[in-house]
């Protein structure tokens, strides 16, 4: 797991995509849906076949919750695949400066 004193002057998250990461694991987890133990587990494994540094501790952060939510039946991966999708179209239809919603993506 990132320890975050070794980064004393790094803000805990620098996008804000990885706080609603974060947030939403943290609901699934309050919901009964994702216990942390198991959470633990499987990200650890995941974090195990990373690099030494934190460049990618968020985005492997972003496929286990993936692939737990698969697996635990809360969202299928084509359900997943497509909201990805959608919010990557939002994402390249919002004018800069605008917060990205999915209300933007033209396919919507």
């Amino acid at each position: 797991m990132l320890n975050l004193s070794e980064f004393p002057d790094a803000p805990p998250f620098e996008e804000p995509w990885q706080a609603q990461l974060f947030a939403l694991t943290v609901a699934l987890n309050e919901a009964g849906h994702l216990p942390w133990p198991e959470w633990a587990q499987a990200f650890g494994r995941r974090r195990a076949q990373g690099v030494d540094d934190a460049s990618d501790y968020w985005p492997h952060w972003a496929e286990t919750l993936s692939d737990e939510v698969t697996r635990r039946g809360i969202a299928g991966a084509e359900d997943i695949a497509a909201l990805a999708m959608a919010w990557t179209r939002a994402a390249h239809a919002t004018p800069h400066g605008f917060a990205v919603t999915l209300e933007n993506d033209p396919m919507r």
